[in-house]
C-alpha cells in the first residue's frame, strides 16, 4: 500500500494531476483500491481529490521534504501551531522538537516577526526553515542524526540539552493515552523528550486528534508533568471528558 501511495505521489509531482483508470493501469490494481487511497490521502493532506483522479495541492503544500508525516493533516497542525504561538511571549526561551507539528510552529513563528524568541532545537527541518530569520536565535542540539523526521538523538544529544534551560518547551508525541501518559515510539525519540521535559519550565504537547488512545512501545511520562496539551477541533468529546477528569489541561484549537 505504501509503495503504491508513494507511487501516486510521484505521479503527482511529475505531472500535477492524476486519473484513476491510468493508475489503475500502472499500479496493475483495481480502480476501486486506487479511489480508495486517493480518499485516504486527502484525508491526510497529500493531494486533493477530484473527478476521475487527483491533483497536486497549491504551491505551498509542495513536498520541500522527503518525511511523509509532514504532509499528513496539515490543516490541523497549522491550527494547533497557530493556537500554540498564542503561549508565546516576546523574548521567550522555547524548545521544539523534531515533530511534524513542532516544525508547524516554526513555520508559524517564522511567518510572524512581532515576537522576538531564541529558539533551540533537536531538529534538523526546523533548523533549516528558522537559520537566518533575524528575530530568532537559533540554537541547534548537537548529536547522532536519525529517525524518520532527521533530528539528532542519542547521549550526546540527550548531554546537549541538559545545558540549556528555557521558558517553555513545544514536543509532539506518537500518542496520549491518558491511563499512562505521553508515548513514545522508541527509546532514542523518548530519551530527548525527557531530557526536553527536565530542561523547560512548561511544556506544551501539540497533538493533532489522531494522537489520542491506540497502543505503545514506551512512556515518556504521565500527563501531570506537562502544561498543557493543544490540538484540534476533531478530538472525540470523550477525550475532552477524559482530560477534564483526570485535572489535564487542553486547548482545541479553532
Amino acid at each position: 500500500m505504501q509503495e503504491r501511495r508513494r507511487a501516486i505521489l510521484q505521479e503527482l509531482e511529475e505531472y500535477g494531476k492524476v486519473k484513476v483508470a491510468q493508475l489503475s493501469e500502472e499500479l496493475n490494481c483495481s480502480e476501486v483500491t486506487i479511489r480508495n487511497d486517493i480518499k485516504a490521502m486527502e484525508k491526510e493532506g497529500l493531494l486533493q481529490r477530484t473527478h476521475g483522479g487527483a491533483i497536486a495541492l497549491e504551491q505551498e503544500r509542495k513536498r520541500k521534504y522527503s518525511a511523509e508525516s509532514i504532509y499528513r493533516h496539515v490543516d490541523r497542525k497549522k491550527a494547533i501551531a497557530a493556537s500554540a504561538y498564542e503561549y508565546i511571549d516576546d523574548r521567550d526561551t522555547i524548545i521544539l522538537d523534531d515533530a511534524s507539528s513542532s516544525f508547524y510552529l516554526a513555520l508559524h513563528i517564522k511567518q510572524h516577526p512581532e515576537k522576538h524568541v531564541a529558539i533551540v532545537t533537536n531538529s534538523l527541518l526546523v533548523g533549516n526553515e528558522l537559520e537566518g530569520v533575524k528575530h530568532v536565535e537559533l540554537y541547534m542540539i548537537g548529536g547522532y542524526v536519525g529517525g524518520h523526521l532527521a533530528a539528532t538523538m542519542g547521549e550526546a544529544a540527550v548531554a546537549n540539552m541538559a545545558q540549556f534551560h528555557v521558558d517553555k518547551a513545544f514536543i509532539g508525541v506518537h500518542g496520549i493515552n491518558f491511563d499512562v501518559g505521553l508515548t513514545s515510539i522508541g527509546t532514542p525519540q523518548m530519551q530527548v523528550k525527557q531530557a526536553i521535559l527536565n530542561s523547560a519550565e512548561q511544556v506544551f504537547v501539540l497533538a493533532d486528534s489522531s494522537k489520542f488512545g491506540g497502543g505503545y512501545l514506551s512512556v515518556i511520562c504521565p500527563l501531570q508533568k506537562i502544561h498543557k496539551i493543544i490540538t484540534d477541533k476533531e478530538v472525540d468529546e470523550k477525550y475532552i471528558r477524559l482530560a477534564a477528569k483526570k485535572q489535564v489541561s487542553m486547548v482545541v484549537s479553532k
